[in-house]
């Protein structure tokens, strides 16, 4: 339990340095909502590059993860990732739909953007194995339906837009 309002404030009044890799609008800066979440965090970034049109977003967030992880030393950090990659478009990622020129999500381009997270992960985790204490998230903001009930996307309320991939580790 934190005497705080927030984890991130929380974490901040024990001493980690909170980092902030945002991937959706909600982390761009640009809106008065979009201020909300990034200013929690001693230092946060958004760009288009490492948003969810741009396939190699993943690669980009671990990009700047790391080089705000040296700017922390080697003192206590947390690290929020907001990943981009599992959200819409993520036909992005599918061969076939790229190569068919259908641009339609699926439960398959799911997966697709899903592996090429995964596939950029060693990289993150054997960096933060040699610095000092990280305690990081990883998360989607919303899941997505595919049919489910018959239907299809993420602004709507539905179990299956409520599972938010989500993985929290530290190292």
């Amino acid at each position: 339990m934190f005497d705080s309002p927030n984890i991130v404030n929380g974490l901040a009044d024990k001493g980690y340095y909170t980092i902030c890799v945002g991937g959706v609008g909600f982390f761009n800066k640009q809106t008065p909502l979009g201020c909300v979440l990034p200013n929690l965090f001693h230092e946060s970034h958004w760009s288009p590059e490492l948003g969810v049109t741009n396939r190699d977003s993943t690669e980009k967030q671990i990009d700047v993860a790391l080089e705000s992880l040296d700017r922390a030393n080697n003192n206590r950090a947390f690290l929020f990732i907001n990943v981009s990659a599992l959200h819409q478009p993520n036909c992005i990622y599918a061969e076939n739909a790229r190569a068919s020129g259908v641009h339609q999500d699926t439960p398959a381009t799911q997966a697709a953007a899903l592996a090429y997270v995964d596939s950029q992960l060693p990289r993150l985790f054997e960096a933060l194995k040699k610095r000092g204490p990280t305690f990081c998230i990883m998360t989607s903001d919303h899941g997505t339906a595919y049919g489910e009930d018959g239907f299809v996307g993420h602004r709507l309320g539905h179990s299956v837009i409520w599972d938010v991939p989500y993985a929290e580790f530290e190292l």
